[in-house]
């Protein structure tokens, strides 16, 4: 046998070992079905408890489709592998979890896996859930019993080989998952630990403020150093000292609770139903998340205020946007603008998106929009994919840069918007 014979025989063996073991890992028993609990079964307070850990997980956002029933399933969520339906958690028995016992409920938040024993995709935020106490498992679980049943089929998942085969999920849950709730730190107080445990655990905050490494998974060491979700950049949660006025607790509780922070800008893309459901739970909930994420930020050096006569000739570049500026943004983001001048739209100057380190935010802003909600309606800005190109996109998103920043031009704008606008096109 040549050596290249022996190397790939030897491969052959580690990879079918690796496939048995997964398979040995990912066996887990079904959980006998049950019968739907009525209603009655459980009382008004442990539903109301439910409410709020139900909104601080923010359960209907992923588990409701565009023009779907609540918690119904079916919304699409783009991953690097393809794509993964959120499934229905109404109580219908058929499609939903409807047959599901509390012990069935628990397994799933605990350790990623279904009723019926096979392995929940890392889509579901697991790797986190698995932190929260058996009295908010059996509060969401009792809040859930008690919605309307929705009979409807979840679509099937769309994902590349070997991916769309689960056995591997077990040989990743191996590394990411750490299952089971966690000890409070005794160094810290009582509001610090809360803010930890839901940052950590129920908001599962890191799935969309981390960067993913190959495999999917929250790149170790960097957490909380930002993200990419639905074609929208998840801001570093550490950076946010860095800011041209650095957040304060009192303007982070803000932004969480209504979307809006005076100093800073509006929620957009997927944030903004987040912050929908932080407006309904306890102020001491979004007060200790907002506490804990000052807490972890890291030292930073922003970029340097851009010399004068380099900033002029900035500007002299952009002009061609200057125009589309007072035609479509000016009535709202001019300085003459009534609702900068009462205050109910922040000075683009502090634009988390203006300020980024790409135009990724900015763009996706002009050509998406904030659309029409009439609980925070103040959020509202048309999209304008329609009505200018990738071209112009770039002017517009180049000229605000120049004229309210004072960090650096952003390069290849226009590459990024055609990318981003294909991106849009392809959800």
């Amino acid at each position: 046998m040549t050596r290249k014979s022996r190397l790939l025989t030897a491969g052959s063996v580690i990879v079918l070992v690796a496939l048995m073991v997964a398979l040995l890992l990912m066996w887990r028993p079904a959980i006998a079905p049950v019968s739907t609990p009525p209603a009655t079964s459980f009382d008004a307070q442990t539903r109301v408890a439910g409410a709020r850990v139900v909104a601080l997980g923010d359960c209907i956002v992923c588990h409701t489709a565009k023009g779907g029933r609540p918690f119904a399933g079916g919304l699409p969520l783009a991953t690097p592998f393809g794509t993964i339906y959120a499934t229905n958690i109404t109580p219908d028995p058929e499609t939903g979890i409807g047959n599901w016992s509390l012990t069935a409920f628990k397994r799933a938040l605990r350790d990623g896996v279904s009723r019926d024993g096979h392995l929940l995709y890392p889509a579901f935020p697991y790797i986190h859930f698995t932190r929260i106490s058996d009295s908010d498992i059996a509060a969401a679980y009792a809040y859930l019993m008690t919605r309307e049943p929705v009979n409807a089929t979840t679509p099937a998942n769309d994902l590349v080989f070997p991916l769309n085969f689960r056995p591997p999920l077990a040989l990743w849950n191996l590394q990411f998952l750490h299952a089971g709730p966690r000890p409070p730190d005794t160094s810290k107080d009582a509001r610090w630990n809360r803010g930890k445990l839901l940052v950590d655990g129920l908001g599962h905050c890191a799935s969309c403020h981390s960067p993913l490494n190959l495999i999917g998974g929250e790149k170790a060491g960097h957490g909380f150093d930002g993200g990419v979700v639905d074609g929208w950049e998840a801001p570093a949660l550490n950076a946010l000292s860095a800011a041209p006025k650095p957040w304060t607790q009192d303007q982070l509780v803000m932004y969480l609770r209504s979307g809006r922070a005076s100093e800073h800008g509006a929620a957009a893309g997927p944030m903004l139903p987040v912050t929908r459901d932080l407006a309904t739970v306890p102020d001491e909930d979004v007060q200790a998340i907002a506490a804990y994420i000052l807490s972890i930020q890291k030292p930073t050096s922003s970029d340097a205020d851009i010399p004068l006569d380099a900033k002029l000739a900035n500007l002299a570049a952009t002009q061609p946007g200057a125009a589309l500026f007072a035609a479509s943004c000016a009535q709202c983001h001019g300085p003459a603008a009534p609702m900068q001048s009462i205050g109910e739209r922040p000075s683009l100057a502090f634009s988390t998106a203006v300020n980024a380190a790409t135009p990724r935010n900015a763009i996706q802003m002009m050509l998406s929009g904030n659309g029409w909600h009439g609980e925070d309606r103040e959020n509202y800005m048309p999209a304008f994919s329609q009505i200018y190109d990738d071209h112009q996109i770039a002017e517009l998103a180049s000229y605000i840069r120049a004229t309210y920043s004072q960090r650096g031009p952003w390069q290849d704008v226009a590459t990024m918007a055609a990318r981003i606008r294909q991106e849009n096109h392809a959800r």
